[in-house]
């Protein structure tokens, strides 16, 4: 299906936010979509970044210097059609457990972006995000948040907050076990997040995770 490109925020050197129109798409928070080029055969995945009920789709995107797909996509010009494809993924929140459990979002990166989607879509989500980035600038559009149910964990400058991996801030930190915890990002930091959960005796049923490659 073809949608038009609305608008491309530049949020980093990069990384940048492209929006387009939605048409009667329907998804559920947290599920991702093919994009690329029209007519260039070529498509990348990325999870939805906009809200189920938001009037435009929008997706976070990490521009690669050898990526086909997301360094072209930062030049289309606004108003062009791109590809999409979807709603894929099981990536979601069951909405009977809203009302019941906090849930933790662990996230490095453009990791953010699936839950990001989830506190759009559901306003009175309890909620604590754990986000590790390298650099200051990569908080994305963080005044969306509320600033005391967003931690930073900042590996390559140094500031105010918690200097380091997000890895190495997980097991310093009380753990309800009765939450539900997501995880998203890179594929070794899932890993040894996922560990660190289970010796603070988080069932694995209570976690899920998402590799963004």
């Amino acid at each position: 299906m073809l949608h038009k490109v609305l608008e491309i925020r530049n949020l980093s050197n990069t990384t940048y936010a492209l929006r387009i129109e939605r048409k009667k798409v329907s998804f559920k928070a947290g599920q991702c979509f093919n994009l690329g080029l029209k007519n260039s055969g070529v498509n990348r995945e990325y999870s939805i970044y906009s809200g189920e009920n938001d009037s435009c789709l929008e997706f976070l995107v990490k521009e690669i210097k050898e990526g086909i797909v997301s360094s072209s996509l930062r030049q289309v010009t606004l108003g062009e059609e791109i590809n999409l494809h979807g709603p894929y993924g099981s990536f979601v929140i069951d909405p009977v457990q809203i009302k019941q459990v906090k849930f933790y979002f662990i996230c490095t990166g453009t990791g953010i972006a699936p839950f990001h989607s989830f506190i759009r879509s559901h306003p009175n989500l309890d909620y604590q995000i754990i986000n590790g980035i390298r650099f200051l600038n990569e908080r994305y559009d963080y005044d969306e948040y509320h600033p005391l149910k967003i931690t930073t964990c900042i590996s390559r400058e140094k500031w105010a907050g918690f200097h380091g991996r997000l890895t190495n801030y997980l097991p310093e930190i009380p753990i309800d076990t009765k939450s539900i915890f997501y995880i998203c990002g890179n594929q070794k930091m899932i890993q040894e997040a996922y560990v660190i959960l289970r010796k603070k005796k988080v069932s694995g049923n209570h976690i899920f995770t998402e590799a963004f490659f």
